[in-house]
């Protein structure tokens, strides 16, 4: 499958250059498609021209018996058909065999989110008498109060926000641009993180371009976000499993929960489709039955 692992490396410069994917996608994509092809070839097939739809849906299955679960299957076959799409648009094979091939109906999981009373307390706890303090609670105020990705938070640079005005510009999937309001208290702690602790840390970095730094002055990573976002949640005592994404997650359903308008949290998320958006209605209704059956003297 010389030619096919050759059409491999093309296809990831167009996910890349063309499509503007992330490299989280990117590698995902890669990996899918990686066993795809190892799978094909110890199959006995030299091209992709050659397989069909009876062989797809048997990978497929060995994938379920392997424990995959029906979300992973289902990305597995979005990777395998947007390949064969691309084979096919570049003459490499002249057929689609996933032109019929379903996904797997999906469980619908609801988000994981925080209450008021947590977010307050997670974004209250770092100690602000120390540099890392201020940059720590700056860093949660955003991350919070706007929604966005944790991706795009370590993205951001000096000169995406604009604290007189009070919004932040955001570049997304795809490299889309959106912008998202900061309210008052996001806007008081990046002021004080500005001022006062990012000087200290970008010493030894002259020009530094991004707003959220380390303590050597260089770009915060992820890595560095879910450390910092763990310690702060242990400190706070929430016992639910922290990531970034639940942040993002909570600011939506709490929106939803005080009649924010689905189209407006759908902008401020950056979801290319509102159906993506309408799962918080879900959360909010399901956190509503909740309350009623904890607080209502006849439920």
């Amino acid at each position: 499958m010389k030619n096919t692992r050759f059409a491999l490396e093309d296809y990831m410069h167009f996910l890349k250059v063309e499509r503007q994917l992330s490299s989280n996608t990117i590698i995902s994509y890669r990996r899918d498609l990686e066993e795809y092809l190892d799978s094909m070839e110890q199959a006995g097939y030299e091209s992709l021209a050659n397989v069909d739809r009876t062989k797809i849906l048997d990978y497929l299955q060995q994938l379920k018996g392997g424990g995959k679960s029906s979300r992973t299957i289902s990305r597995h076959i979005s990777s395998i058909r947007s390949f064969h799409q691309f084979l096919l648009r570049e003459k490499v094979t002249t057929q689609d065999p996933t032109v019929h091939l379903e996904l797997p109906k999906l469980e619908q999981k609801l988000p994981r989110v925080l209450s008021m009373n947590e977010v307050d307390r997670l974004i209250d706890i770092p100690d602000r008498s120390k540099p890392q303090g201020v940059r720590d609670n700056a860093f949660l105020e955003v991350l919070y109060g706007t929604g966005m990705r944790v991706s795009e938070l370590i993205g951001l640079n000096m000169d995406d926000i604009h604290l007189t005005m009070g919004f932040v510009r955001i570049f997304g999937k795809g490299g889309k641009e959106r912008i998202v309001p900061l309210g008052g208290s996001a806007i008081k702690a990046c002021k004080r993180y500005i001022d006062e602790a990012r000087p200290i840390f970008i010493v030894k970095q002259k020009g530094a371009e991004a707003l959220f730094v380390n303590m050597r002055g260089a770009r915060l990573s992820r890595q560095g976000c879910w450390k910092l976002l763990k310690g702060h949640g242990l400190k706070a005592g929430i016992q639910k499993e922290l990531t970034p994404h639940i942040l993002r997650h909570s600011f939506a359903t709490h929106l939803v929960e005080n009649g924010a308008d689905l189209r407006a949290v759908q902008e401020m998320l950056g979801h290319a489709d509102i159906s993506t958006t309408q799962i918080y209605t879900h959360v909010s209704r399901t956190r509503l039955k909740e309350v009623y059956v904890k607080f209502h003297p006849r439920a």
